[in-house]
Formats: C-alpha cells, structure tokens, sequence
C-alpha cells in the first residue's frame, strides 16, 4: 500500500516537507488520515501536545485541493475565543502556501470582519457554536455553506456533558441541513474514560465512525510534593519551585489565581495570570510574554488547559489537588516535551490534600478517567431552539416549529406531543402572541431575551452576575462579580497582576470604570461552586484508605504524613457505603463515609433528610454524610434503617423526595412548564437514575469496635 504521505496532494506536501520540515506522518495523523479519507465520522484521542489539530488538518486540507472545494468546506468548532485565536496562526501555515483561505469569527473579532464579500467565502471558517448561532441567522451566508463537507471539533470534552454541548449538537445538525448532506465530523478530544460512547454522541447514526487513539508507550515522570499548613511558608516554597523556570502554576479558581499572584510579586520574574474573567488581551499578553525566552510563570485556571499553546516549559505546578483525572492529565501534559520526562510539583496546604493527590495519580497510572455523561433531558436548550426559531421566522405555526425540531438529534427521544405541550405553554405564559394559527414573540419573550435584537437566544450560557472592567478610555480590563462591586465600591483590588481601583459604577448596563493604581490590599473573588472531587478520586482514596498506603513511591516524611492522614479514616474495604458513630462537641454525629462524591453525597443527605426527619441536621463532602442532632441510642440503627429504606425506592418515589430547584438555574427555565422542568432537574441536576442504580448495588457495612460486620 502507498505510504499516506505520499498519497498527499502535491501542495500539502509542499508545505509539510519545506514549512514544518516534516517527511512522513505520526502514527496518529496517519490513523486519522486513513478514518477521515474513508469518509467516516471521526474521534481522534491524544494527549496534549499529541498532534490531534495536524491531525484533522491533514485530511481536511488534503480532500479541499484534491476536490478543488470552494465555499466553506470546513468549519473549524472551539470552546474558547482564545482557542480559535491560538489556532488561526496553525490553520494559516497549512492554507496561505495551499492558496486556501482562513477566517474567524467570534465575539472579539471587530464586526466588520466577521464576514465575508459575497461569492468570497473562506474555506476554512473558525468559529465558536454561540457565534455559528448568530451566523446561521445570516440568509444571505448560509448559502455558502452548501459546500460544506467537514466540521472539526476541538476539545470535545469540554463540551459533552453541558447544555453547549446538546447547542453544539443541534448546530452540527442544522450544518447537515445547509449542506443538504452528511458533513464528517471529526472530534478532537483528550483522554476521557469512555471513548467509544463519546464517538456515538458525536456522531450519532448517521453511519460510519471510527476512534483513532495510539496508545501512550510509558515514560518516566517526575513527582514532587510540598505540604505546608502555613500560607506564608507554602507561598515561599512555590517561588523556590518556580524559580529561574518556565513554569506554569495550576490553581483551582480564578479567586485563588489572583491570591498567589499577589502573594508571588517580586518574589518571581515575569509573572503572569490567566483566567476567564481577565480580557482577552491580558490573556494574550500572557501568553506571548510566556512564549520569550529566559524564566517565566503563568498562574492559570483551567482556561490554560485547553489546546492553547505556549511553547515548552520545565514544570507544572498543582496547588491543591485538580479534583479530576482528566484536569490532572491536561495538566501534566503541558510539561515533559522535547524527550524531557514530565516534572509535576504539587503544593498542598495538608495532608488530606496529599492523600487526594495520591489517588488522582493513581488513577492517571491505571488510565482510570472519568467518564463524560451527555444530558439526558436537554429541555432547556429545546426551549431556546424553539424561540428562535419563531424570532428567526417572527411569524410561524406550530407544525413548523414541530417540522424544525423533528430530526434535531439532541430531541429525538421527546414525544411530539411533549413539543406541542411546550408550545401551549409558551402561548398561554405569554411567550408567544397567537394570531389565528399563526405565532409572533410575545412580551414575555421579549422581556427576558429580546434586548439587543434577541442577543441572548444566541447562547446557552447563563450571563449576568458578573461587570465588565473598562478604563475611562474604554479598554476593558476583565470582568468583576457583581457581589464584588456592590460590597467593595471605590476601593482599589488586584486584577491580573496590577493594582486598579474603582472610580464609578453603572449597574444598568453592568460596567464599572477603573484607574491603575492603588494599594491591592483587597482580594478580588466571583461567585461561584466549587467543583469538588470526581468520583473517580473518591474511588481511588477509598483504595488507598482500604490498604493502608499509596502505591506511590513517596518520600519517607511524605509517606509518614499520609499515614497519619489514613489514621483518621475507620476500616473499609475498597468498595461499600460505611456507617459509623464520630464522637462531637456535646453530642455523636453518625456517618455514612461513601466515596462517592459531593453530587451523590447531596442526593443521599436529601434523601436520609426525608426519611429521618427532624431533629437530624444533615451536612455533606465529598466523602460523607454527616448527620447529628440524633439520639446516641439509636441514632445508627435509624441512620441504617433510612438507607435500606432509600435502597427499596422506585425512582418516581425517588423524585418525589427531592426539591426542584429554581427555574433561574437554567437559562431558560422559566419558560419551561412545572413538569418538564422536574424531569429535566430529575435527569440533569440531580442524575437521579444513576444515583438509584448505584446505591442499590451498594452493600452497607456497619462499624463497630473497628471492624466491618
């Protein structure tokens, strides 16, 4: 069989040979070339800095010039604005030399450039779904769409287990439809734990699919741990790390990122900080100050996760533990190139967090990582399709809207009757006017989505709460929580690194203007949850509690903390649900240790609520249920009782327990009628069917005199 190098057209091998100074394919792009060129949808699993993007380029590029394809032939899907902007330079290098042309489009690209002359259309579009939205609103660009024949997707992870992700498909869809045919899909993705049903979702079944993952040969890794319970200490220990490297330091919040920015300052050279709520251009300055020669560290969110790349460094630094496998593997992945072994120095405030970040590099040695979970109830979304489709048409019938649902893949399993049931709905909430059998917008639409020309139909993501940070010249500078704001008006804070203080407010339109300058003494924060430990984690420190120890090579004084750590927890074996007494202050709290995490434990501690009753207060972790306020008599017998009671429920009797919580937790929930909103609050909020599952499989062991029965 030719080599697929050779099989490449002329042009492309051109640019691999004297651009990249490439003669032949990794195994991965091979692979891939081989799925994409057969036509398939494609999932292509690698790790960071794996080639995934040349990857998608090469087929694609290669089927544009030997098809000679003109119009949109590929749209190129991200999460991220910075993404797009990361990749524009790569897309460039692949078409400039090929005579393709590239495009982006997305809310910080200047209006004027967002499109296109008419009968000039690129080839390749690069846009993120909210801004596809907008675009497929455009009647006089869709039809440059017709020749539409690829669609890649980047950082698929990122989006399956969200409402973007159910947009996301429902926008791959609507591509099919432009197209008038099957567009290929192919998905871009790091290490998920189940590959083959994240193909299906993508791909769905419109035919053939193929995953395309090359096994990762072992290498050797470099661990390094600090714990240190005091701030002062811990914050020393991190600039010693870090000094003299490039290094880029993971934090789990942009809160915390701004914390140990002011902590570090003057402490390390070129310091930097990248979070979502920073402006896209401190981002980038970031970025680019990262990517010069000579030492550097960048303080980062997740937001540095992502495919954005910024060159090689010598360590990765965690503080505190990343709370999932797959973050983690991001994470490591960013170090550890050029034949270097990845250097991970993980800085932990104490010994709990030691023992978290044992079991989270456990379960990367044994390739455990969490399994993505589509929504199940994407009703939310449904109602945002069908509004905009009735502003898209401002005059439209029910049939019509149920002719544009009907096909979309993400509703496929709602009844026809159930669409229709929401359109009633809408009508009589006065969402939509009636006008014979005609329906218009209606004030309750326009109300809550209609402001600059129904802007807020166009995403998914749930806005406000949050002030853009602009200087009197207009220059944003990031965005501030509203809390924030309103508690700390006129006051100077830290935001990416420099001192600013608020001059005024303007809370009509959500923007406050700010002056360099000031003391810093104020720490910035956001509202939001913190995102806890993956089940994945509870499992694997369950392990490591049921034998005692890490499998890690860990230093004797790291060993010595652990196992005093390990020292807290009564006996359990590697799998069950464990019911203890822990003497309190003036009383005895029973727990229910699970291993199970923070969303599970908050549907048991809801559920033992109901059956309990008062006087029993209930809190709960990522790791237990705490209940107190019982008798110490037969507080465990009830506590035992109440969860054989939970193991024998049906999942109606089940659902019927649990609060729905407030229609502004979606988006567009308030739209949505009772019933929907319970199924989907039942289904997507509180998981309810794998929770009923997995508990009743679950054995209950009572402790008692330190050891199960």
């Amino acid at each position: 069989m030719q080599p697929v190098f050779e099989r490449l057209h002329e042009s492309l091998q051109e640019v691999l040979v004297h651009r990249l100074g490439w003669d032949d394919l990794r195994e991965v792009q091979e692979k891939t070339y081989l799925a994409v060129s057969g036509g398939n949808d494609v999932l292509v699993i690698a790790p960071t800095a794996g080639g995934k993007t040349e990857a998608a380029l090469i087929p694609v590029t290669d089927g544009i010039l030997s098809g000679g394809l003109s119009g949109v032939a590929c749209i190129y899907l991200s999460p991220l604005k910075a993404l797009i902007n990361d990749q524009e330079e790569r897309f460039n290098a692949f078409s400039i030399p090929c005579g393709l042309e590239v495009a982006k489009w997305h809310g910080d690209v200047p209006k004027g450039d967002r499109s296109w002359a008419r009968g000039e259309p690129p080839h390749f579009l690069l846009i993120t779904p909210e801004s596809l939205e907008v675009m497929l609103q455009e009647e006089n660009l869709i039809g440059d769409l017709r020749s539409l024949r690829y669609v890649i997707i980047d950082e698929v992870h990122a989006f399956v287990e969200s409402e973007r992700g159910v947009h996301l498909k429902v926008l791959l869809d609507r591509l099919d439809r432009c197209a008038k045919k099957r567009v290929q899909r192919i998905g871009l993705s790091a290490t998920v734990g189940n590959p083959e049903e994240i193909l299906s979702w993508l791909s769905g079944r419109r035919g053939g699919k193929e995953l395309v993952r090359v096994p990762v040969p072992p290498r050797e890794k470099h661990f390094s741990f600090v714990v240190e319970g005091d701030e002062q200490k811990r914050m020393q220990a991190l600039a010693g790390v870090i000094a003299g490297k490039k290094a880029i330091v993971f934090v789990n919040s942009r809160k915390e990122a701004e914390e140990i920015s002011r902590a570090l300052k003057g402490r390390v050279e070129h310091l930097s900080v990248h979070h979502s709520s920073l402006s896209p251009q401190m981002r980038r300055a970031a970025e680019e100050a990262f990517s010069r020669e000579g030492s550097a560290c960048i303080i980062s969110t997740s937001t540095l996760e992502l495919g954005i790349d910024i060159g090689d460094l010598d360590i990765v630094v965690q503080v505190g533990n990343p709370g999932t496998v797959s973050s983690f593997l991001q994470r490591m992945g960013r170090t550890g190139r050029r034949g270097k072994p990845p250097h991970v120095a993980c800085i932990l405030k104490d010994r709990f967090e030691l023992l978290c970040m044992a079991a989270v590099i456990e379960c990367a040695s044994k390739k455990e990582v969490e399994p993505l979970i589509p929504q199940e109830k994407p009703y939310n979304v449904l109602v945002q399709q069908v509004l905009l489709e009735t502003v898209r048409s401002r005059r439209t019938s029910k049939r019509r809207i149920l002719e544009y649902i009907r096909g979309l893949s993400p509703f496929g399993g709602i009844p026809p009757g159930d669409v229709d049931l929401l359109v009633e709905h809408l009508a009589r909430a006065g969402f939509f006017i009636r006008d014979g059998d005609l329906l218009m917008p209606g004030p309750g639409a326009e109300q809550l989505f209609g402001r600059s020309n129904w802007k807020d139909l166009y995403s998914v993501i749930r806005g406000g709460g949050e002030f853009r940070a602009v200087t009197p010249d207009g220059e944003v500078v990031g965005k501030l929580d509203s809390r924030f704001v309103a508690a700390r008006a006129g006051e100077s804070f830290s935001l990416g690194g420099s001192s600013w203080t608020m001059v005024k407010s303007d809370e009509s339109h959500n923007l406050v203007v700010v002056v360099p300058g000031g003391d810093q003494k104020v720490g910035v924060f956001w509202t939001g949850t913190r995102a806890g430990i993956s089940p994945v984690v509870c499992r694997g420190i369950q392990r490591i509690v049921a034998r005692g120890r890490s499998s890690l090579p860990l230093p004797e004084e790291r060993a010595e903390e652990l196992e005093s750590e390990l020292a807290r927890f009564p006996p359990v074996r590697s799998r069950g649900l464990y019911l203890f007494e822990r003497p309190a202050a003036r009383t005895t709290e029973v727990v229910v240790q699970s291993f199970r995490g923070e969303q599970y434990n908050g549907v048991l501690s809801r559920m033992l609520g109901h059956f309990l009753g008062k006087p029993a207060r209930l809190k709960f972790s990522d790791l237990e249920v705490t209940v107190s306020g019982l008798k110490k008599e037969d507080g465990m017998d009830r506590v035992h009782r109440a969860l054989s009671a939970i193991q024998e429920l049906s999942l109606e009797e089940a659902g019927e327990i649990l609060p729905l919580p407030a229609p502004d937790h979606w988006k567009f929930g308030q739209a949505l009628p009772g019933a929907m909103l319970r199924d989907m609050a039942l289904a997507d909020f509180y998981h309810l069917d794998r929770f009923c599952d997995s508990i009743r499989k679950e054995k209950v062991y009572q402790i008692d005199a330190g050891s199960p029965s």
